[in-house]
């Protein structure tokens, strides 16, 4: 892939929106890109956490796997988003304990830990929005946690998807359509749910009128309610 193709992709992730063309540039410089296919692992549990991640097209799924092996998705990632922050940790033997997966195909742009500090140290603007993102995730870790333990089922669902609408969806004439939508098993493994009781409230759902989906695509008939209710 060129340089200039590149740092187009480059311009165009969340974190590095609106910095100088000449620093983009030496970051490019500095970066690999690659497709992974639907499905395929970007890294694996016990890895050594050696790079951070760009995400241009496509959406991966960070995963958690239980010492029974049960799943557990601690979040979805979006194109213009950073994962594999983990990376930047102190430690040189830090090793990755999740799981990153991508749910469709996928372009993504790897860069070493070591690179990306040093970048890091250049710009201060950079090192605030890491922060920043990194404080952003750990709200939505918090955030998870509560709705486990204070959400039922059924509110834990309905958050879920309106949350997922607002961040991967299009909205129109009040209504918001997600063009991808993930499995019943998927949904699952974000909400802390069965994938029969999945089913269930997808279905309540749909007969109130509050929502409409296939197995493609997701769109909210009516975003107030599940504002409301969850």
């Amino acid at each position: 892939m060129s340089e200039k193709t590149k740092l187009w992709y480059l311009k165009n992730i969340n974190i590095l929106e609106g910095l100088p063309e000449d620093y983009l540039k030496n970051l490019a410089a500095r970066t690999s890109m690659s497709h992974v296919r639907k499905n395929g692992a970007i890294y694996f549990p016990e890895a050594q956490a050696k790079n951070i991640y760009f995400l241009k097209t496509g959406h991966v799924k960070i995963v958690r796997l239980s010492p029974e092996g049960r799943e557990a998705i601690l979040d979805i990632i979006g194109p213009g988003e950073v994962f594999g922050e983990l990376a930047l940790a102190d430690d040189e033997g830090e090793i990755y304990v999740e799981i990153a997966e991508a749910l469709d195909e996928v372009l993504i742009c790897a860069m070493s830990k070591d690179d990306f500090v040093e970048f890091l140290k250049k710009n201060a603007d950079l090192n605030l929005r890491m922060l920043k993102l990194i404080g952003l995730k750990l709200r939505k870790v918090e955030a998870k946690v509560e709705d486990l333990i204070f959400k039922s089922v059924r509110d834990r669902i309905m958050a879920f998807l309106l949350r997922f609408a607002e961040s991967f969806g299009k909205i129109k004439d009040r209504r918001i359509t997600v063009p991808k939508f993930l499995s019943q098993d998927e949904i699952a493994h974000m909400t802390g749910a069965s994938r029969q009781t999945v089913a269930t409230i997808l279905n309540e759902l749909r007969k109130e009128g509050v929502i409409d989906f296939t197995a493609k695509s997701l769109t909210i008939l009516k975003p107030e309610s599940l504002r409301i209710e969850s």
